[in-house]
């Protein structure tokens, strides 16, 4: 039943329907009471969509993919931490849009959705160090927060990540304890954030135990089960091959995986690799013993964290911009052992 039906039933107008589901004091509380009985007795539920936007506000919240971020969009990862967001944004009575746009046009689509009065706040993906998007919103007076971090931005903004660098140092430094000097990393696409922190975490175990930063032992792309394939296999066939492997997802771990056994060596005996681990709900490390040595920490726990994040912002736009940064959970798995002598 919509508000015209309802209205009909009751004999009122729609407007007066409306502003006593509202509690306008204009309307009596008799009035008030006998729509609300109704409401109840025919399962009506208001369009919270259009009260929103009977009061300035458009209870939904946008999410700006650019091309150059698109493959976020397919990747599994993405996928979960929207599935946590539309949870917390569903209980809030929140709708989502989800829109993809040229890189140049980026700017020119957030000042456009302020402008229309499209969504209400937005979330930030993939954020670069100097962002250029949290000065353009601030500007623009559109409420924010960011997945992550953007390092270089002075001004103070609402944000949630995870502890990338003491994360990755934490497992390479596991990896150096077994004996394994030669270590490779497969990382995220240089120049976003998460993934110089998690390079910087990398690269300090290593100099903490005197080892050397190899260039030829990195690689950094956008982190599909392929990408970690083919690093892994020039890596794998080159002189002073790796020990062992620090991979930024386990999706690309999957790849790493599969150039390894290609090569007739054993994972976790010849070969090792501790992985990060975004917990996905469709792609489990292993049940009751993990496949993979991992840090671990839920995309989709942070997805509908930042959800919360944002609405309490759109809610009150003057307070203190919130901060969290989470740890990550160490699991060792069968992927990584000693170095084999």
């Amino acid at each position: 039943m919509n508000l015209k039906e309802l209205s009909h039933c009751l004999g009122l107008s729609q407007t007066t329907v409306s502003r006593a589901l509202n509690g306008y004091p204009e309307v009596s509380e008799a009035t008030r009471k006998r729509v609300i009985a109704a409401a109840k007795a025919k399962n009506y539920s208001p369009n919270t969509r259009a009260q929103g936007l009977a009061k300035g506000h458009s209870r939904c919240i946008g999410h700006v993919i650019s091309v150059r971020d698109s493959g976020e969009m397919v990747n599994p990862i993405f996928g979960d931490f929207m599935a946590g967001a539309a949870d917390t944004y569903a209980k809030h009575g929140y709708e989502m849009m989800l829109t993809r746009v040229e890189a140049q046009s980026e700017a020119e689509t957030y000042r456009s959705l302020k402008a229309r009065g499209s969504v209400d706040g937005v979330v930030l993906h993939a954020p670069r160090m100097n962002d250029p998007r949290l000065p353009l919103l601030r500007e623009i007076g559109l409420p924010f927060v960011v997945h992550g971090r953007a390092s270089g931005s002075e001004d103070g903004y609402a944000w949630l990540d995870v502890n990338n660098r003491r994360a990755f140092e934490q497992i390479t430094k596991y990896l150096i304890d077994l004996g394994h000097r030669r270590i490779a990393l497969i990382n995220g696409t240089e120049g976003l954030d998460f993934a110089m922190r998690r390079r910087m975490g990398f690269e300090a175990a290593l100099q903490a135990a005197g080892l050397d930063v190899d260039a030829s032992l990195m690689g950094s792309n956008d982190m599909t089960e392929g990408n970690g394939y083919a690093n892994a296999s020039v890596m794998l066939d080159a002189d002073g091959a790796p020990t062992a492997f620090v991979v930024s997802s386990i999706i690309c771990a999957l790849g790493v995986r599969r150039a390894v056994e290609e090569r007739g060596l054993r994972l976790g005996k010849d070969v090792s690799i501790a992985t990060f681990d975004d917990c996905l709900s469709y792609l489990r490390n292993g049940t009751d013993t993990p496949i993979f040595t991992a840090v671990q920490s839920s995309v989709r726990d942070a997805g509908a964290a930042l959800a919360e994040m944002l609405i309490a912002r759109i809610e009150d736009p003057t307070g203190a911009p919130d901060t969290c940064l989470w740890e990550t959970e160490f699991v060792v798995g069968s992927s990584t052992g000693p170095l084999k002598d």
